[in-house]
């Protein structure tokens, strides 16, 4: 194996580093074809204006050369003024942080932006070995000191990269989220054969109900039009405006993503009297299938249920995907088959002042998330005994 990086470069918007540089290593087959890292999600991204300096997204990708100028590894890198659109929560720390004295932004994140989806963050091309990971991170910990950032923070890496990171000495914190998991299903009626007599009466309940009220129809590629996504961009605004308040995305950077990843879109949307209400994307990697964003402006009951959750195990199983996750956060996305999963980030704090409290509390939390996820298992599976 040959693996002598020579050369680790910051680039200022990922159009620097260019797409075939760029996926060589995140398009590695290894990461299972993880969609919202890969060139042309991270670029719509920055190309549309949300992830920019105006926004608080300052680009500062990372990627190590080797003599040739060939890319052996990349890491999506953004220079942070606050905590937003990143579903790690760390305001509590600077709070703490900027009471004592101390100026918690700018901070460095590795991540997919207003993404809250494992993937991969040190890249490499295919070949490469620990050497390049660790110029890669090297990188990010020097642009930390040239900043003068209060720390590096990579959210929802993989297990196998979280576990690396520990090793090189970053504080570990775990969450949970709930995935559902397709044990080989054939179809639908076989997943529902899982589940506890009880659940299966109410999923198809529910599932009865919110297909009668509306027309259900799936998009992908060149299918999705400039209507639908206009359709979609009003649910988004709506369900964003209520939840958190200015939501992330514009319009432009829907029309992107279909532009240049239409194919791995998968845009459900509901018609009730001729008018399209409510819609749920997805985006469709190699092993999973990854909700995204819902909303409606008219209220049908359980049509959330079933164009977020019933309608991504249905197409799972039909693309033969392994997995849904379904996004952050949401116990009730259990009685529905989605169990907790753990999810990680990692944490490097420039102060000792700062990192030794937080590296108490991550051990306590880790703990007790490890605990909550055991309870809501056992107490809540829909699963018939020993299924799931």
């Amino acid at each position: 194996m040959t693996d002598r990086p020579i050369l680790v470069e910051a680039c200022e918007s990922i159009a620097e580093i260019g797409r075939e540089a760029w996926d060589s290593c995140a398009g590695n087959p290894a990461y299972g074809g993880h969609p919202f890292t890969l060139y042309d999600f991270l670029d719509a991204a920055e190309a549309s204006g949300c992830a920019s300096p105006r926004t608080g997204w300052t680009p500062r990708h990372l990627v190590v050369r080797d003599e040739t100028g060939q890319a052996r590894g990349v890491m999506p890198l953004y220079l942070k003024s606050h905590s937003r659109g990143e579903y790690v929560f760390d305001w509590a720390w600077a709070d703490a942080y900027e009471r004592a004295g101390g100026r918690y932004y700018p901070k460095l994140l590795s991540a997919a932006p207003f993404t809250p989806a494992t993937g991969p963050r040190l890249m490499l091309r295919p070949g490469q070995g620990e050497s390049t990971r660790k110029a890669l991170l090297a990188g990010a910990l020097q642009l930390c000191e040239r900043f003068g950032a209060s720390g590096l923070h990579i959210n929802f890496p993989n297990e196998e990269e979280w576990r690396f990171l520990g090793r090189q000495g970053l504080l570990l914190r775990q969450d949970q989220q709930y995935h559902w998991l397709n044990n080989g299903y054939g179809d639908f009626d076989d997943y529902l054969a899982a589940l506890s007599s009880g659940r299966r009466k109410t999923i198809r309940r529910e599932r009865r109900d919110a297909q009668a009220a509306v027309e259900i129809h799936a998009f992908t590629g060149a299918g999705i039009t400039e209507e639908h996504w206009d359709a979609f961009f009003r649910f988004y605004m709506d369900t964003g405006s209520r939840k958190w308040g200015t939501p992330y995305l514009n319009r432009p950077f829907f029309s992107m993503l279909s532009e240049r990843m239409g194919d791995k879109v998968l845009l459900i949307l509901a018609r009730r009297h001729g008018r399209w209400i409510a819609g749920a994307l997805n985006l469709i990697g190699g092993e999973c299938l990854y909700g995204r964003y819902w909303g409606c402006t008219e209220d049908v009951p359980f049509l959330h249920f079933e164009l977020c959750y019933y309608q991504a195990i249905e197409h799972a199983i039909r693309l033969g995907l392994p997995r849904v996750e379904a996004g952050a956060q949401g116990q009730h996305k259990i009685a529905r088959g989605y169990l907790p999963t753990a999810v990680y980030s990692a944490h490097y704090i420039a102060d000792p002042a700062l990192r030794a409290p937080v590296a108490r509390y991550l051990d306590q939390e880790r703990a007790a998330v490890r605990q909550e996820m055991d309870w809501l298992t056992e107490e809540y599976s829909p699963f018939k005994e020993g299924g799931g």
